[in-house]
């Protein structure tokens, strides 16, 4: 009985696929080593861009923080105008500086408090998956 391809014999079907096979296998790892060579490289810019970025912006966070409380000179100079006023009269000048409760920060401090806050987390979450992505 002939076989169904004249021009192959039974071994040298299996030789053919072993060399394919074996191509491919060395065609893929070629190609996926220069894959994840280029997008090691591209994680480690990102993790050093995310961690200058955080650091930045959290000094900028730190710096901002205080208009997020009321100012604790204004408070005591009024109050202690008032004492003084209270206790001696005569002797202290009129202090007509009302004491006014603090009413919080504006609008504008909060939004741009809760962009440098959405900001950082963006950043440390662009750290995260590419340390993520570079232990897989």
């Amino acid at each position: 009985m002939q076989s169904p391809h004249p021009l192959q014999s039974q071994g040298d079907g299996k030789d053919t696929k072993s060399r394919f096979w074996a191509t491919y296998t060395r065609e893929a790892t070629d190609h996926d080593g220069e894959f994840l060579e280029k997008y090691q490289s591209d994680m480690d810019i990102v993790l050093i861009f995310a961690g200058l970025f955080s650091a930045v912006n959290t000094s900028f966070i730190i710096n901002m923080q205080s208009n997020l409380n009321p100012d604790p000179f204004y408070t005591t100079n009024v109050l202690l105008g008032m004492l003084l006023q209270t206790a001696n009269s005569s002797f202290v000048p009129p202090f007509n500086q009302p004491y006014a409760p603090w009413q919080g920060p504006g609008t504008l401090v909060i939004w741009i408090q809760s962009l440098t806050y959405a900001s950082l987390c963006a950043s440390l979450l662009a750290a995260l998956g590419a340390v993520l992505g570079k232990q897989w």
